[in-house]
């Protein structure tokens, strides 16, 4: 049985620890500034996304890696005997999915999952799939039983406000006018592969933050493997305020902190968070 490896795009948002801790390969995408592309997480991290946006108040472009990108990565793995497994931000989302499939066939013995979600949602399936290949499974089983838990990841997050948004043309002017006076909270949830509206909050951050975890977590059936707190720029009171939270509702045996990489930044913005996870069945 032929080694198996595991490389994922950039935007499943996984922290550098668990990158080297499971062997994973991550792939980037692209932030495009003014003329300029950059490879996220390579070239550029979050920080200069905000820089440029302050400076220049339009947002940064981003956009898919390429079929070549693709293909390069998985020969450098086949070529050594290896098979491949590789995770796409939502093809819904990002022509990248596409792209490795295309890559896929070209190069042969490689394994590509549409995750069907963003961020640590799809970071969720590479972890499960680093678990199965710890149980030294091939790969066409390793890509067969995580696809099949595709549709149990719940992906969602709250952002603080809409300013991105706007600027993405993904909200109007008028609508982030009224949040801002009303103090709403959009919680955007991810279904069947697209961003949509799962809720609305009102008031501070801070307390929006700590009722949307308590809201997630009192879904049904929760699969308590692992759990997710990603954010974009939050601060660091937050960010545990969340996670003591999530630990008071939900007895995970992982609870991982991660932040955004520049993709993720560039749509939502600082002060986004999100608390992923799985549930057991549908």
């Amino acid at each position: 049985m032929s080694a198996v490896k595991i490389t994922v795009d950039s935007t499943c948002d996984l922290s550098p620890e668990l990158v080297e801790k499971y062997d994973i390969t991550v792939i980037p995408l692209y932030t495009i500034l003014g003329d300029e592309s950059y490879a996220d997480g390579i070239d550029i991290n979050p920080d200069g996304i905000y820089k440029f946006v302050a400076e220049n108040n339009v947002l940064p472009k981003t956009s898919a890696a390429s079929v070549d990108d693709y293909a390069g990565i998985f020969k450098k793995y086949t070529e050594a005997g290896m098979e491949v497994i590789h995770f796409n931000i939502s093809s819904d989302m990002s022509s990248s999915h596409q792209n490795a499939v295309i890559a896929a066939k070209e190069v042969g013995n490689v394994h590509v999952i549409d995750t069907l979600s963003l961020s640590t949602g799809s970071g969720l399936l590479v972890l499960d799939a680093a678990d199965y290949r710890e149980q030294e499974l091939p790969a066409a089983r390793i890509a067969e039983l995580v696809r099949e838990r595709v549709p149990l990841v719940r992906a969602s997050f709250v952002l603080d406000n809409l300013e991105y948004l706007r600027m993405g043309g993904r909200c109007s002017a008028v609508a982030v006018l009224g949040a801002n006076l009303l103090k709403i909270k959009p919680r955007i949830e991810v279904k069947n592969g697209k961003m949509g509206m799962g809720g609305k909050y009102r008031g501070m951050y801070d307390k929006v933050s700590l009722k949307y975890a308590e809201d997630m977590l009192s879904l049904p059936n929760i699969n308590t493997r692992r759990v997710f707190v990603t954010h974009t720029k939050c601060d660091e009171e937050l960010i545990n305020q969340v996670v003591e939270k999530v630990k008071s509702l939900v007895k995970f045996d992982e609870l991982l902190i991660t932040t955004a990489g520049c993709v993720i930044t560039s749509h939502c913005g600082p002060n986004t968070l999100g608390v992923l996870f799985e549930v057991k069945n549908q």
